[in-house]
């Protein structure tokens, strides 16, 4: 017997709410911080922070400068995950600080 999947019907929901109050791609961009954790492993969430997403591009806080230069390499690959988590290309860019 095949199973509802509930949390796409809620997803669904709330994402009606949003695009009717005109506020989807908002919405969509902030999908990031729920995702993060999963996309980048547990040793990365330990090491960062992300703080805000504006215009497509998310702000991630790193705690050291090691850190920080190593995600340089890992920027695609994260923005991939990211937007196939979310389910459209909502993040363009990553800025690591």
């Amino acid at each position: 017997m095949a199973r509802y999947d509930h949390s796409k019907h809620v997803r669904d929901t709330i994402l009606a709410f949003f695009k009717a109050a005109g506020m989807q791609e908002r919405f969509e961009e902030n999908l990031a911080f729920a995702f993060w954790d999963g996309c980048v492993g547990k040793e990365i969430a330990l090491h960062t922070d992300p703080h805000k997403v504006m215009k497509g591009i998310l702000f991630v806080k790193v705690d050291n400068d090691v850190w920080r230069h190593e995600l340089s390499f890992f920027k695609h690959e994260i923005i991939e995950k990211l937007n196939d988590k979310i389910g459209k290309k909502a993040i363009t860019d990553i800025k690591f600080y």
